[in-house]
């Protein structure tokens, strides 16, 4: 979540709000002598180990029936189109469902395996006409369940709740259980949010949603951390079109305006967009907020 569940015109961008699981491999540092090259083989081969022990389908399968219990889900149109794709390597296969709900929009998975990686992008989108959070939840691999993982630019933090889980670990069926089991409570709290939430009549609300959610697409479109996965597996065509039409579905017909339009500062002198990562400098090492949410602006490193 983004702060708390209230107007999408307010500073925090409520309707953007994310219950944000993110999970990251642990850093690989090559080791260049026989010795050494040898050990990281057999500790990689016992991470192989440990990785074919857990699975992301239960975290897809609890979240669609629990959904089930709360409203009816049915497929979305993208699922025709968007169901599963074969890596250029013929190494992945990328699995794909998506279904739509009275006040959800679009609920959808990316699902990624291969012999060395597993990758869950899972999220919900709300329909404008309701002021919810959104659900987002990646996983590659909170404040109190998991570390802090390392650091966290403010370009990203601005869509995040102080909520979010932001963290790193060793892979490991006991990690994965406790990763699991917040997964649990985050998808439960928000759709208690989904259950009380009624629908909005105010025209000029409803508009800021709508920029809201476009906001939020746009972004996470033009600079989600996954799209370089996603170009190495299936090419830089298909990654992007995945990306804009299924992942962060709602660019087209929420709202016109460009990337540029929400973030200037990205503009290049020529009119492009500067694709760097991140501009702004700070990078948070440690968890930005109090205990009571509040945001402490020194807690972050140029």
């Amino acid at each position: 979540m983004e702060c708390s569940p209230s107007s999408a015109s307010s500073t925090c961008y409520s309707s953007l709000s994310s219950f944000c699981l993110l999970r990251k491999p642990c850093p690989f540092s090559p080791s260049f002598t026989t010795t050494f090259y040898k050990k990281q083989q057999q500790q990689q081969q016992r991470s192989l180990t440990q990785l074919s022990a857990v699975s992301y389908d239960k975290f897809i399968h609890f979240a669609l029936d629990e959904s089930k219990r709360r409203t009816h889900l049915s497929p979305s149109p993208l699922q025709e189109r968007y169901n599963s794709m074969v890596s250029m390597d013929g190494n992945a296969e990328l699995q794909m469902l998506s279904f739509q709900a009275a006040k959800i929009r679009l609920l959808r998975s990316l699902y990624i395996e291969t012999p060395t990686m597993q990758v869950l992008d899972f999220a919900v989108f709300p329909e404008p006409e309701y002021d919810l959070p959104i659900f987002c939840a990646n996983f590659f691999t909170n404040a109190n369940l998991l570390p802090w993982g390392g650091k966290l630019t403010s370009e990203s933090l601005k869509f995040f709740s102080p909520i979010v889980i932001w963290t790193r670990f060793t892979s490991s069926s006991n990690n994965y259980e406790v990763l699991y089991s917040a997964f649990i409570e985050y998808y439960k709290a928000w759709l208690e949010l989904m259950d009380q939430a009624a629908v909005e009549i105010s025209a000029p609300q409803i508009k800021r949603n709508r920029e809201a959610h476009h906001r939020y697409l746009t972004w996470r479109a033009e600079k989600d951390p996954g799209h370089g996965v996603l170009k190495r597996l299936i090419g830089e065509t298909r990654a992007k079109d995945l990306l804009v039409n299924f992942l962060f579905n709602g660019i087209n017909n929420l709202g016109s305006k460009s990337f540029l339009d929400y973030f200037p500062e990205y503009c290049c002198d020529d009119g492009t967009i500067n694709h760097n990562r991140s501009m702004i400098g700070k990078s948070y090492e440690n968890r930005p907020w109090d205990r009571k949410g509040e945001f402490v602006s020194n807690s972050y490193e140029s």
